[in-house]
């Protein structure tokens, strides 16, 4: 029997690149997107569906996870969309943070609350939540998407206790750098002249041609998404990407604050 997989932010980056993947293994793949007329790679393969989701939208929400569903039985639900929000927090406006929580935090619990009483029904599926290393470590001038990445994956390691009686599996991918426009397109920036002088230390480091050869492409951690939904684990987390095992196995080992003085001088020498 084909598995079908609903995949949310398939416009571009990974989502696009899990939904060729899972479509050339074979899956049937539900792939939205908040303007899917103007899509013109994935709509020319057999079998990926495109259907309109603005997660923002919660009537939009309830209205194609039932289209989904319609189209017969959902056995991964993959909530990949989001955005980065980076920059000063003292200069966040009040719209730029309740963009972000709505996209990257509600925007995923509003999908998976849509598709639990399906996956409940049958005693059987599962949701993996595109978090971020963002999610398990910090780096500064990122504390608003940090809250919603750390937020999601509480709330998975949370919700996995409560679904798995009922047949329902809960994962998390973290991704390091990826080699996508996300910086472009997907970031919304804050400012403060107060904090010019740190920022401009921080983004010499981001921007170091170095650095960015450690990033993955969008294809390598749609491997891992793939892993995720086909290895029959009971395991919660997935870092992607050699950047994300090394920054996450480092925090583990040298513990939290001596993580945090390393970032210090990383950043700011001191």
């Amino acid at each position: 029997m084909t598995k079908r997989i609903f995949i949310t932010g398939a416009s571009s980056g990974l989502g696009k690149s899990a939904a060729i993947l899972f479509a050339d293994k074979g899956w049937h793949v539900i792939a939205t997107m908040r303007n899917p007329s103007k899509e013109t790679e994935l709509d020319q393969i057999d079998n990926i569906s495109l259907l309109p989701l603005d997660v923002t939208d919660t009537g939009q929400i309830k209205s194609t996870a039932e289209k989904a569903i319609g189209l017969g039985d959902i056995d991964v639900v993959f909530n990949n969309a989001g955005y980065g929000l980076a920059g000063p927090f003292e200069g966040a406006t009040d719209d730029q943070l309740v963009r972000q929580l709505n996209t990257n935090l509600l925007g995923v619990m509003r999908v998976t609350q849509a598709f639990i009483p399906h996956f409940r029904a049958k005693e059987s599926g599962l949701f993996i939540t595109t978090t971020s290393i963002g999610g398990l470590i910090t780096l500064p001038f990122n504390s608003v998407y940090h809250a919603t990445k750390w937020g999601l994956e509480g709330w998975s390691e949370s919700l996995a206790f409560e679904l798995n009686p009922h047949g329902i599996g809960v994962k998390t991918v973290s991704p390091g750098g990826i080699a996508t426009d996300f910086a472009g397109r997907s970031l919304d920036m804050t400012t403060h002249d107060a904090y010019n002088d740190s920022m401009q230390k921080v983004m010499t480091v981001f921007m170091d041609p170095e650095r960015q050869q450690t990033y993955s492409t969008a294809e390598q951690i749609a491997e891992v998404v793939y892993e995720a939904a086909t290895d029959g684990k009971m395991k919660l987390r997935y870092p992607a990407g050699e950047d994300a095992k090394t920054w996450y196995e480092q925090r583990n080992s040298v513990g939290d604050e001596a993580f945090r003085k390393g970032i210090n001088e990383l950043f700011f020498g001191e």
